[in-house]
Parts: C-alpha cells; sequence; structure tokens
C-alpha cells in the first residue's frame, strides 16, 4: 500500500502525507514494549507510512536504539526525523519532564547528532530538528551551525519546534527551514495563525503533532470543541 508523498521544505525531502511519531514507545503514556512497538513500526510501513520521528531524549536514548532495528534493511525507504537541544537528567525518572534544560549551542547540537547517528545505526539523519529554541543562543548561530551539518552530509535538511514567527524568520533567513513542528490538535490551541502563514511562503512543512489530542477520549467532546 502507499500513502501520497508531499515534499518536506525545499531540500527534497519526501514524507507520506502521515507520520509516525515514536516517543509514546519509549515513555510517557505507560509501559513500553519493545516487541510490540516494532511490530506497530512494521505494520505503519506495511500501509505505506515512510516518515518516522524521534528524539535524542525519548527514553534517554531508548526510542533511536529502539528504530535502529526497523531501519535495517529500510533506511532508503524512510525519512527519518530526530531532535536536539533539551537536556535531560540521565538519571531521572521515566516520564519526568521537570528534569531537563535546553541547550542549542553548536558543541553540544554536533555531540548529540554523532551519538543519535550511533543510536540510529545510520550515517545521515533526513530532518533534524531543534526541539526547543535556547533563550541564551541566538537562532542564527544555531541555524547557521545546522547549515553546517547539511553541507557535510550529516543531516539532509532541519526543522524547529515549537517556536514563534520572528524566531522562524530569522532562523530561515541563514538557512531555509525544512519544516516546523508544533502541537495541533482538536482539542488545543491552533499555532496557525503564528506560523504557518510564513512557513507556506517559505515552502515549508508543518508537522503537527498529537492531532487527536493526548487527553483525547471516547466520550463526546464538549460542545466548545465540536
Amino acid at each position: 500500500m502507499a500513502l501520497r508523498t508531499v515534499s518536506v521544505g525545499s531540500q527534497g525531502l519526501q514524507s507520506s502525507v502521515i507520520g509516525l511519531g515514536c516517543m509514546g514507545m519509549s515513555e510517557f503514556y505507560g509501559e513500553s514494549d519493545d516487541a510490540q512497538s516494532l511490530r506497530t513500526l512494521e505494520r505503519a510501513f506495511d500501509l505505506g507510512v515512510t516518515h518516522y520521528d524521534t528524539s535524542n531524549v525519548y527514553g534517554r536514548g531508548h526510542n533511536e536504539r529502539l528504530l535502529s532495528g526497523f531501519l535495517k534493511g529500510r533506511r532508503d525507504a524512510v525519512m527519518l526525523s530526530s531532535k536536539f537541544g533539551v537536556v535531560r537528567d540521565p538519571d531521572g525518572p521515566s516520564g519526568s519532564t521537570y528534569d531537563r534544560g535546553i541547550d542549542n549551542s553548536p558543541a553540544y547540537m554536533r555531540r548529540c547528532l554523532e551519538e543519535s547517528l550511533a543510536r540510529l545505526g545510520v550515517d545521515c539523519i533526513d530532518l533534524y530538528y531543534v526541539h526547543r529554541a535556547d533563550p541564551n543562543v541566538p537562532i542564527e548561530e544555531t541555524a547557521g551551525a545546522l547549515a553546517d551539518l547539511v553541507r557535510a552530509g550529516k543531516i539532509r535538511g532541519y526543522g524547529l519546534s515549537e517556536v514563534s514567527a520572528d524566531l522562524l524568520r530569522r532562523a530561515h533567513r541563514e538557512h531555509p527551514v525544512a519544516a516546523i513542528q508544533s502541537e495541533y490538535s482538536c482539542g488545543r490551541a491552533s499555532p496557525r495563525s503564528m506560523c504557518c502563514p510564513p512557513s507556506r511562503n517559505w515552502a515549508s512543512a508543518s508537522s503537527p503533532t498529537v492531532p487527536w489530542d493526548v487527553a483525547f477520549s471516547p466520550e463526546p467532546l464538549p460542545a466548545r470543541t465540536n
């Protein structure tokens, strides 16, 4: 089966119109089961999903190691996204979102990338996101360092996650932003007015997360969200 594909940015990246976010396979949404997760990844691939999204901090590296097994023999058919920028306590509790800082420095970026490449077992990441913007590092410096990684063949393009329209514009002036990632769901405020107009102007793709909302239930939705 094949899903419709769409262009991501202007660097030639192609993604299935539906992607699979893999965070919950490692933590946050209950106990993880690697065997079940691998079956889910394989079933998604059989259904035509080619875009798989992970991060160096999901499960403190577990998520990328999980994907490495799935990627074997499929790498050329998959668009792979990962992220850097969030710093977590390596000894912190599973599922905790309070033991973290933000670091967008070029040195930390390069270190995270090399660690992610090793865990994933690949030579290049297709789409590398700034997981959260660092207020202490100018976005131009971050984008310039990411552009260096593109030229070095370590990544094919970069994206920004949860940023303002102003940061998006400033980063794009330094090097084209391939994608923006923001929570965009039926139960949360839309980021459309914040980033979508400038992203359309520059052919940057929008990658909404949790489109059905993390708190979605089979109970009827309140009238105000219908």
